[in-house]
């Protein structure tokens, strides 16, 4: 909560200006996250806010928007490689799950796959190589792009943990 008022006051914002509130549902570490929501959560019901969540799954997938038939987006948490699969509209076509380096490297080389600009220097080499990998800033704007097409979480908020 300290970060979020340090930041209203640092740009000069009111919270009484503010219409909505955007949300990083994960992945990340529980303790992180529940807190996150629970502030976000707070907030929006104390001022009446709109509240909206997404994942850097999707986040990072949104510049691709009916461009590409699949794609995979990649996370690197905790030492280990996550991916989730996201249709042309990105919708998502499995759940998070644990990937191993030689399974990128092999199963997904020729596929279509994103990973956030701020993680990529934590990837592993053979992995930054591929061909068809994009690695994308994430744009704050693209979450206005992804609640107008309906695709963030807007009744139950939930985190994306990973183990």
């Amino acid at each position: 909560m300290k970060r979020i008022l340090d930041f209203v006051e640092e740009n000069d914002l009111k919270l009484d200006n503010i219409s909505q509130i955007f949300v990083n549902q994960g992945p990340g570490n529980f303790s992180g996250l529940r807190s996150s929501l629970a502030t976000a959560k707070g907030i929006s019901l104390s001022k009446k806010l709109k509240l909206c969540g997404y994942n850097t799954f999707l986040w990072s997938c949104s510049k691709f928007f009916n461009k590409k038939d699949t794609i995979f987006s990649f996370i690197k948490f905790r030492e280990k490689y996550f991916m989730k699969k996201f249709n042309s509209e990105l919708k998502s076509i499995s759940g998070a799950k644990e990937v191993l380096i030689d399974e990128i490297v092999d199963k997904y080389k020729s596929e279509f796959k994103v990973i956030p600009k701020n993680i990529s220097k934590d990837f592993d080499d053979k992995i930054l190589k591929l061909n068809n990998l994009n690695i994308v800033d994430l744009n704050h704007n693209e979450l206005e792009f992804l609640q107008l097409k309906g695709l963030l979480d807007e009744d139950l908020i939930k985190p994306l943990y990973l183990s």
